[in-house]
C-alpha cells in the first residue's frame, strides 16, 4: 500500500505508475502476441477475424470496467481518509458486483455473437472464424474480472506492483500456451482463445491464494463477503458515467469497425494490425492518467487540494515526453512492426498508412487522457462522459464517413465525402482527440470537479485550483 499524499508530487507519480506501465504492456502482450501469431501462421483472414471480435468484447465488459474504476476511486478515497472498516466493506462489493455482472455478459455475449457481428458488416468470410474464437473468449470472463477485480482494489490502496507480478506470470504463460496451441497442436483461431483464458484463469487463482495468506485487508472469501448497498450506490455514482464513457468507446469503436469492414478483409486486417501497435503506443498516457487519478482520490480525500494542480503539472511533462518518444520510434520503424503480423504487401502499406496518420498525434490523446485523470480521481465522471461521447460519436463517426465515403446521409440529409478510402477513417481518429482535449481542457479550468469527492473535505479558497 502506498500513501501518495506525502512527498514529491512527480515523484509519487511516476513510481506508482512505472509497475503499471509495466503491467499494462504485459496485459497488452496477450492480444499482441496472439495477433502476431495467428497473423503468421494462420493468416490474414484468421487476424482480421481476431480484430473483428475485440470491439464487441470491449462493448460487452466496458460497463463493467467502468463500475470498477469507481469502486477504485470509493476505496482510494476512504483509504486518504484512513477509514479502514469502510475500505474492506468497498472491496467486498466490487467482488460482488463484478462476478454477477460477468455471468451476465457472459450469457449476452454467446446468445447474440453471430447477430453483433452481422450488425456491423462483418465480411460473410470471416464469420465463422470470428464467431468461435469470440465465443470461447468470452466464456472466461468471469476470471477475467476476477483478476482485474484484484488488481483495480490493489491500486486503489496504492499498490500497483503486486498486479504486476500476477500479470507477468500469465503473459508468460499465454505466450507458451500460444505456440503450443496454435503451431504445435494446430488448433487454429480457437486455439488463441482458449490460451488467453487459461493463462487469465491461473493469473487470478494465484492472485487469490496470495492475497489470502499474504494481505492484511483482502481476503477472498465468498461466504464471508458483505454487500454494502452504501458504498454500492456511491461507486455506482462515480463508476456509471466511467461505464457510459467506456461504453460509448466501445460502440464507437464497433461503428469505427462497421465502417472499416465495408472495405474488404485487407483493410480490416491493416486496422486490426496498426490498431494493436496503436494500442501498446497509447499505453503510457493511459496509465499516467490512471496513476493521476488515484494521486487526485487519495489527495482530495486528505483534504489536500494545494497538491492536485502540481500532480496535473508534472503528470502533464512526462507524459507528453513518453508520448513525443513513442510517436518517433512508431513513424520510424512501422512497415518492420507491421511485418510481424503478416508478409501480405497490401496490408502492410495501409497499416503504415495507419501509423503516420494517427500516431502523428498522440499529443492530442495524452492532454485528453490526463485532464479526464484529474476529474476521474475527483469523482467527477459525468462530464468526461458526454465528452467522450461528443468526441467519439459526433466528430470521430461522422468524420469517419464524410472523409472516406463518397457520400453520406445524416438525419435525412445528404453529404458530399471527401472520398479518402480507409485513408479517410485513420484521420477522423485524431480529430477525435484534438476535440475530447479541448472540451476537457475547458471544464478543468471551471473548478467545478473538485465539489464531487465522495469524502467531503473543507477547501480554503487560497488552495482552489483553477
Amino acid at each position: 500500500m502506498k500513501d501518495l499524499t506525502q512527498g514529491s508530487e512527480g515523484r509519487n507519480i511516476l513510481r506508482f505508475a512505472a509497475p503499471m506501465l509495466l503491467g499494462h504492456m504485459f496485459q497488452q502482450l496477450y492480444t499482441f502476441v496472439d495477433q502476431i501469431i495467428v497473423g503468421r501462421f494462420l493468416g490474414k483472414e484468421a487476424l482480421a477475424s481476431v480484430g473483428a471480435s475485440f470491439p464487441i468484447l470491449f462493448t460487452l465488459i466496458a460497463m463493467a470496467i467502468g463500475i470498477a474504476t469507481g469502486g477504485t476511486i470509493v476505496i482510494s478515497q476512504f483509504f486518504g481518509a484512513k477509514n479502514i472498516p469502510k475500505v474492506k466493506r468497498a472491496i467486498d462489493t466490487i467482488f460482488i458486483v463484478m462476478g454477477i455482472t460477468s455471468v451476465i455478459m457472459t450469457v449476452v455475449g454467446i446468445t447474440f455473437s453471430e447477430d453483433i457481428f452481422r450488425l456491423i458488416n462483418l465480411p460473410e468470410e470471416l464469420m465463422d472464424m470470428a464467431n468461435a474464437y469470440f465465443t470461447i473468449y468470452i466464456s472466461g470472463l468471469l476470471v477475467f474480472f476476477g483478476y482485474n477485480s484484484v488488481a483495480a482494489i490493489l491500486r486503489g490502496l496504492g499498490d500497483s506492483i503486486t498486479p504486476l507480478y500476477f500479470l507477468m506470470l500469465s503473459t508468460i504463460l499465454n505466450i507458451v500456451l500460444d505456440l503450443l496451441f496454435i503451431v504445435k497442436l494446430g488448433w487454429g483461431i480457437e486455439g488463441a482463445a482458449f490460451a488467453t483464458i487459461i493463462a487469465q484463469g491461473t493469473a487470478f487463482i494465484v492472485a487469490v491464494f496470495y492475497l489470502n495468506r499474504t494481505h492484511e485487508l483482502i481476503k477472498f472469501n465468498i461466504r464471508e463477503f458483505a454487500f454494502d448497498w452504501e458504498i454500492f450506490k456511491q461507486s455506482l455514482r462515480i463508476g456509471l458515467p466511467t461505464g457510459l464513457q467506456q461504453t460509448f468507446v466501445a460502440l464507437g469503436m464497433m461503428a469505427l469497425m462497421g465502417i472499416v469492414n465495408g472495405f474488404g478483409t485487407d483493410v480490416v486486417a491493416a486496422f486490426t494490425a496498426a490498431g494493436r501497435l496503436d494500442s501498446l503506443a497509447i499505453i503510457p498516457s493511459m496509465v499516467f492518467s490512471t496513476a493521476l487519478s488515484t494521486f487526485v482520490g487519495q489527495n482530495i480525500g486528505a483534504g489536500k487540494i494545494d497538491r492536485v494542480k502540481k500532480g496535473l503539472a508534472r503528470t502533464m511533462l512526462m507524459a507528453s515526453v513518453v508520448a513525443l518518444g513513442i510517436t518517433s520510434l512508431v513513424i520510424l520503424f512501422k512497415f518492420p512492426l507491421m511485418r510481424l503480423f503478416t508478409t501480405d504487401h497490401t496490408v502492410i502499406d495501409l497499416g503504415g498508412e495507419y501509423l503516420t496518420i494517427v500516431t502523428s498525434f498522440y499529443l492530442l490523446f495524452t492532454g485528453m487522457f490526463v485532464y479526464n485523470g484529474v476529474m476521474r480521481g475527483a469523482g467527477d465522471t459525468i462530464i468526461p462522459m458526454f465528452i467522450t461521447l461528443f468526441s467519439l460519436w459526433v466528430i470521430r463517426i461522422h468524420a469517419a464517413l464524410l472523409l472516406s465515403q463518397e457520400s453520406i446521409s445524416i438525419f435525412g440529409f445528404s453529404f458530399q465525402g471527401a472520398d479518402l478510402g480507409p485513408e479517410g477513417i485513420w484521420w477522423a481518429i485524431p480529430a477525435g482527440w484534438g476535440f475530447g482535449l479541448v472540451f476537457s481542457f475547458i471544464y478543468y479550468r471551471t473548478g467545478k470537479w473538485k465539489s464531487k469527492s465522495v469524502v467531503k473535505v473543507k477547501i480554503e479558497p487560497a488552495t482552489v485550483t483553477r
